[in-house]
């Protein structure tokens, strides 16, 4: 009965099996053990402060860093952080090799063993590959491949990437990344060094499809990548909202790569209306996914003068009634300050005039002539200087006056240009709303422009026949005779490179042969080709 009622007392022995003692060392081990069950539970990161009190200072170095934090957290076995292997290069057989094969087939079915297969399949363990710089070795891009990231690993993450100052680069394949950590993993981003601009998340369907969020107003992402996973037309649709609204643009996206996703006509026409009032977007890539003629014709659409909406032309009258109102409290102002510094330059005018009337003589007043006779847009304000200046002589004081107010009228005009200036360079740094474009007015109609920013646009691989092809046709001609009719340093002039290949149409088309003819002299390969000829 002794052994039965020990029992109960021996059950926090279970997870550790294996020694069999007197049932005084076995409640100190079951002590033990309730001590040590938080660190196999594997709390949240954070909770391994009462075990560490001390916070561990990141060195900068990601394999001492990541290593340190893991064993902290409670992890005994953790990915390792291991250079990215490059290519090898290509193999030329020789000669002197043609007899080796047969001993080499000998001494590989040798060595075949438990412990070589294991050692020859160390490529697919989990690890964290880095790219380093080649002459500082600092960490320049991480690549994760095939294993689950956790939201405790990202927490790890989250103290151990913000000292890379050099990181450039965020590269998740196949991670298994759900929507909380995906929200996790965003608010990683603005921690990590200004240098991050690009992400890569491909393999990793969302239920939600909340890839947008990347793409919020403050987030510091210019090159995103969001093949393989499994984006859908409302995927598309809040993509398309975040690249533009009627409130909203996103300004720091330079490149969106969606191919190989499920997005059809409905998604095609929600990235086209983003794409209307969004100025940022270079290059975007929709290959292989099921974008038919409707979701070809809307893209194609955007990219020449198009019509606005009755909610964008309400939406445009607003800016600019705004414009209006700004424009005319600014100049108010700076008319304001303009009479401030004429009413203080004034007022100290009369010492400096006495000073100089007892200093100056007549050869003083032959150079203030000369020096004041050009002077002819400040001749205004020194008239009101005339009645305390009566009693001289009607030669000297006139000359004086425009000699003396040249200084303070001149610093008048310096200071005028500094405004006009400051507001020019104001204006120049401001992004313009696509809705105060210039626009055009059709039989009652309003057409702005069109996006002519976007220069690559890849439809590789889709469902377009003839009837999309037609559209684009359009489109191109009408970039091609705007780009003659502007020199390329005036601004964007459109598309550079345009894929359509390997869709529901004859490469015989005669469609699709003009856009190739056309887009030929625009592609950068084929301009960069004549310069090389001329420097030869």
């Amino acid at each position: 009965m002794s052994g039965e009622a020990s029992t109960p007392g021996a059950s926090p022995r279970a997870p550790r099996p294996g020694t069999q003692k007197s049932s005084g060392t076995v409640t100190k081990k079951g002590d033990r053990g309730a001590k040590e069950k938080p660190v196999l539970v594997l709390p949240p990161v954070g909770e391994e402060e009462p075990k560490n009190p001390e916070e561990y200072q990141c060195t900068g170095v990601l394999e001492t860093d990541f290593a340190e934090l893991c064993t902290r957290s409670g992890y005994t076995d953790f990915p390792k952080v291991v250079t990215r292997p490059r290519p090898h290069p290509a193999f030329v057989p020789s000669a002197s090799m043609s007899e080796k094969p047969a001993q080499d087939d000998q001494r590989l079915s040798a060595s075949c063993s438990l412990n070589s297969l294991e050692s020859k399949y160390v490529f697919f363990r989990p690890t964290i590959q880095v790219e380093l710089e080649p002459e500082d070795k600092w960490v320049k891009e991480i690549y994760i491949r095939g294993w689950r990231v956790e939201e405790r690993i990202l927490g790890i993450f989250s103290k151990c990437l913000p000292p890379l100052s050099q990181l450039q680069a965020i590269n998740l394949w196949k991670v298994g990344l759900t929507d909380k950590t995906l929200s996790t993993f965003i608010a990683l981003l603005p921690l990590c060094a200004p240098t991050l601009r690009k992400v890569s998340l491909e393999g990793n369907p969302l239920p939600e499809q909340s890839y947008h969020k990347l793409m919020a107003a403050d987030s510091p992402i210019a090159h995103l990548s969001l093949r393989n996973n499994n984006i859908d037309d409302h995927g598309a649709q809040l993509l398309g909202q975040a690249l533009s609204t009627l409130r909203s643009c996103n300004r720091t996206l330079v490149s969106l790569n969606l191919a190989f996703n499920h997005i059809g006509d409905a998604g095609a026409g929600y990235i086209a209306d983003g794409l209307r009032l969004n100025r940022a977007l270079l290059w975007l890539s929709l290959a292989h996914n099921r974008i038919q003629d409707q979701g070809a014709l809307k893209l194609a659409e955007v990219l020449r003068p198009f019509e606005l909406t009755h909610t964008e032309v309400v939406e445009r009258r607003r800016l600019l009634l705004e414009k209006g109102t700004q424009e005319r409290s600014r100049s108010v102002n700076s008319a304001a300050l303009a009479e401030k510094t004429d009413k203080t330059q004034t007022t100290k005018t009369p010492k400096g005039l006495s000073k100089k009337k007892e200093k100056s003589g007549g050869e003083s007043v032959r150079k203030e002539e000369k020096s004041g006779s050009g002077q002819s847009p400040t001749q205004g304000t020194p008239k009101k200087e005339d009645p305390t200046k009566s009693g001289k002589g009607k030669v000297t004081v006139p000359e004086q006056k425009t000699s003396k107010g040249k200084g303070p009228k001149t610093g008048n005009k310096e200071k005028r240009s500094f405004l006009l200036e400051s507001e020019l360079v104001a204006e120049a740094t401001e992004t313009v709303n696509p809705l105060l474009e210039p626009v055009e007015h059709r039989d009652g109609k309003v057409f702005v422009p069109g996006n002519k920013v976007l220069l690559h646009l890849n439809l590789l691989r889709n469902r377009i026949t003839e009837v999309g092809l037609e559209g684009f046709l359009a489109t191109v001609q009408y970039q091609a005779q705007f780009s003659k009719s502007k020199s390329p340093s005036k601004g964007p002039v459109g598309l550079l490179r345009l894929s359509l290949a390997k869709n529901c149409f004859s490469p015989q088309c005669p469609a699709y042969a003009t856009i190739q003819e056309l887009m030929l002299p625009r592609a950068p390969v084929t301009k960069a080709k004549p310069r090389e000829e001329e420097t030869t």
